[in-house]
């Protein structure tokens, strides 16, 4: 209860800087949290807030599940096979050092202008900075309790559920957790360029009409439902995962 009594007290203390830098601007490039949260409760009402938050919310889902399952066979591979790790380690330093906008652009230009090419642009983005998370993991596993487990005969799938992933839990989860602030972002930015719908396309919108307020309303909105997921999910599944670490 402590924690999310400091917590709410930090994003307080944070709105009221904003509270106090609007009041002290007095313009409307710096709208005040009130005006901001008011011209947000308007556009849910009408509906387009919902529509198109929930839009974005399923690009970033998609580009999410599609990058922890490729990167982590792929971190799981490179931290087990030596040979393997050599080969790909140049094609992941590529990954993790191309521009996210080249891979937006190039997405767009070879699928056209659709979902799936949205997001393929932003798991591709994601894919290799969860591989090296998860091959740093892999790397650590003991492999002394794989021999436990082998020389008590434990099934396959067994060894994997009870001995192996449990140990990578930790940074499967820094994966998940770095990830997901990283998708949103680039989910923005694909929408921007070339969707007619979500959060970045309605960013992009009010920016040619210099709409701050509104700007703000959508921005704040989105970053309420990330916190919310991280608060309500991700922090809690982190520490039931990790439990067995005292």
């Amino acid at each position: 209860m402590s924690s999310w009594w400091l917590r709410g007290t930090s994003l307080l203390g944070i709105a009221l800087l904003w509270a106090l830098a609007a009041w002290i601007a007095a313009s409307p490039v710096l709208p005040s949290p009130l005006a901001v949260l008011i011209n947000a409760w308007q556009h849910a009402l009408s509906g387009e807030l919902p529509y198109h938050l929930s839009t974005t919310l399923g690009r970033v889902l998609v580009s999410f599940l599609l990058a922890m399952g490729i990167g982590t066979a792929i971190g799981i591979l490179m931290g087990r096979y030596r040979k393997l790790d050599v080969a790909l380690d140049g094609a992941l330093v590529l990954g993790l050092n191309l521009p996210a906008l080249v891979t937006v652009i190039l997405c767009y230009i070879w699928f056209g202008l659709t979902d799936v090419a949205a997001v393929l642009a932003v798991a591709l983005n994601k894919i290799p900075t969860v591989v090296v998370t998860v091959r740093e993991g892999a790397r650590a596993v003991n492999t002394e309790l794989l021999d436990v487990a082998r020389a008590y005969r434990l099934p396959a799938l067994r060894t994997l559920c009870k001995v192996y992933l449990p140990q990578l839990y930790p940074y499967l989860m820094a994966a998940a957790r770095n990830g997901l602030a990283l998708i949103w972002k680039i989910v923005l930015v694909v929408e921007l360029l070339g969707r007619s719908n979500g959060v970045g396309f309605q960013l992009y919108s009010y920016y040619q009409f210099f709409d701050i307020t509104a700007i703000l309303a959508y921005t704040l909105a989105f970053a309420t439902v990330i916190l919310l997921i991280e608060g309500l999910v991700m922090r809690p599944l982190d520490r039931h995962l990790t439990r067995w670490r005292g």
